[in-house]
């Protein structure tokens, strides 16, 4: 499974890779200030996608994001509420500003495990009810057989639905492909995947879900910006990135936007192309930034 590695002239370098990793871990202190840190506040996707969300809890939520200014003036908002699609309404409702993105995850998350009829519907039943971003899971299982062509295809049939759907509405919305970098086994495999997700239409790939054991890593953020920045190389178009799963501390959020900053350059630092998927990482930001513990989200 190297085809699209070898289209766009590109190889994971392990020994390069961790020597830049090193660079950039030895040099975060120099990087964290509380400008860097309200950055990344502000390209936060705050997620609750616990079994036992309700409509009231989901309300509660965006309710905070309301009030937050109030709490805390001179921060911005995060850049959406990420919420599984049936509360996709509740975050529409509820906000009181459009800048607050409803983000839902979709597509039979986090498996990708069902039939591609009921991800679809899913998926359109997700942008009416307002979702104005669309998390889906690379279909691993034919990805790992080796039928890249089944994976991508998936792809590209929920991008034609999303992008029809939301024409209707008279929007656009985005979609993110979630790789699952930790079930992918190489950095070879996270790279060809990388390809494959952009080619077939994302707006952003995604390392994880945060339901397997092995979410976000250094590593796979790293290849994957390179085959970003490859494929913006060769095809002039601007892909995001957004790591998820395992981000609870200041210092992950800072270490990844290194990382973005490093590989792609300071274009990329800004919420049209970088997102942090997070649940715990907000109140990890406040508290670092305030010298104190916050537990407000």
């Amino acid at each position: 499974m190297d085809r699209l590695m070898k289209k766009y002239g590109y190889v994971p370098d392990k020994e390069k890779i961790d020597r830049s990793l090193e660079m950039i871990a030895s040099g975060l202190d120099n990087v964290v200030s509380e400008q860097v840190l309200k950055d990344c506040f502000s390209m936060m996707d705050l997620t609750s996608l616990k079994t036992d969300d309700t409509r009231s809890s989901v309300a509660r939520l965006v309710e905070k994001v309301n009030a937050f200014n109030d709490a805390f003036p001179g921060y911005p908002l995060p850049a959406s509420v990420c919420v599984y699609p049936d509360f996709a309404d509740v975050v529409r409702d509820t906000r009181s500003t459009d800048g607050l993105h409803v983000t839902v995850v979709a597509a039979c998350f986090p498996s990708s495990q069902s039939f591609l009829e009921v991800k679809l519907k899913e998926c359109e039943m997700a942008v009416r009810h307002g979702a104005d971003e669309v998390d889906i899971v690379l279909a691993l299982s034919p990805f790992l057989d080796g039928n890249e062509e089944a994976a991508a295809e998936e792809i590209r049939q929920i991008r034609a639905c999303v992008d029809r759907t939301a024409a209707e509405q008279g929007r656009t919305v985005h979609l993110k492909v979630i790789l699952e970098t930790g079930l992918l086994l190489s950095l070879e495999n996270i790279a060809e995947a990388s390809f494959l997700a952009m080619e077939a239409g994302a707006d952003f790939i995604k390392t994880s879900t945060g339901k397997v054991s092995v979410n976000a890593t250094p590593a796979a953020a790293y290849v994957m910006c390179e085959c970003i920045a490859a494929y913006h190389a060769a095809t002039g178009r601007k892909v995001g990135f957004k790591p998820a799963g395992g981000i609870s501390s200041a210092m992950d959020a800072v270490c990844y936007y290194s990382i973005v900053s490093t590989v792609l350059g300071k274009d990329w630092l800004s919420r049209d192309l970088f997102r942090l998927g997070v649940s715990r990482l907000a109140n990890a930001i406040l508290s670092q930034v305030e010298q104190k513990t916050v537990s407000y989200f």
